[in-house]
């Protein structure tokens, strides 16, 4: 694959992809994610939606190469999306090479794009949300950034649950079934779900389900 842009970023350096068919993003020298797939992606705002069943404001964590966000404009529940992405390369990109996997959603007026840190933008935001929709890691245990850890544990989850409106729904990414992460969230939430979708090669990905009570 040839090396299409390559940016220094709040994490260090970031890498554009791309063969003229399928891009991938690279986090200083480690495969973050690609276009050749989607489908966990997708089952993670779909999951939420789905199991919320009613008009929705949503947040998603992480705009990746947009399939989350192309699959929340997709489903009839969603009145608004807000996308935090601390990667002004990547938000960049959706201008360029990634416009067909979001689909032009950027463009939407539904859509609010944040340039933010996504645990720092939650400490300081009072807005609250139907569904979360996280994937800015390849899994809890597996960050980005040795920061991000705090994002999976006690003070992130605190801070993702007051963030949640009554009856509203956390969907969490991950690249393979953590299972202390499970606990954590069985720990905080009434209803806690878990999606594996396999995958061409190794484990599942995961997809993480949890439901505060109604009001």
């Amino acid at each position: 694959m040839e090396v299409l842009d390559q940016r220094k970023g709040p994490h260090g350096e970031l890498v554009l992809r791309g063969d003229g068919e399928h891009y991938e993003i690279i986090s200083n020298g480690v495969f973050l994610m690609d276009t050749r797939a989607g489908a966990s992606e997708r089952l993670l705002v779909r999951a939420a939606l789905d199991r919320l069943a009613r008009p929705a404001d949503v947040l998603i964590g992480g705009l990746g190469v947009g399939f989350s966000l192309a699959e929340a404009l997709r489903s009839p529940y969603t009145r608004r999306v807000t996308v935090v992405e601390c990667e002004p390369a990547v938000v960049d990109w959706h201008a360029g090479p990634l416009r067909p996997y979001s689909e032009g959603a950027l463009d939407d007026p539904r859509v609010r794009v944040e340039c933010a840190d996504l645990l720092a933008w939650l400490r300081t935001t009072p807005e609250a949300y139907d569904a979360l929709c996280l994937d800015i890691d390849n899994g809890p245990d597996w960050t980005v950034s040795e920061a991000n850890a705090a994002l999976y544990g006690d003070e992130g989850l605190d801070l993702l649950a007051r963030r949640m409106r009554p009856g509203g729904v956390l969907a969490v990414w991950s690249a393979a079934a953590v299972p202390a992460f499970e606990d954590r969230l069985r720990g905080r939430f009434a209803e806690v779900g878990v999606c594996p979708v396999e995958v061409a090669r190794g484990e599942p990905d995961i997809v993480y389900l949890a439901s505060t009570r109604a009001a």
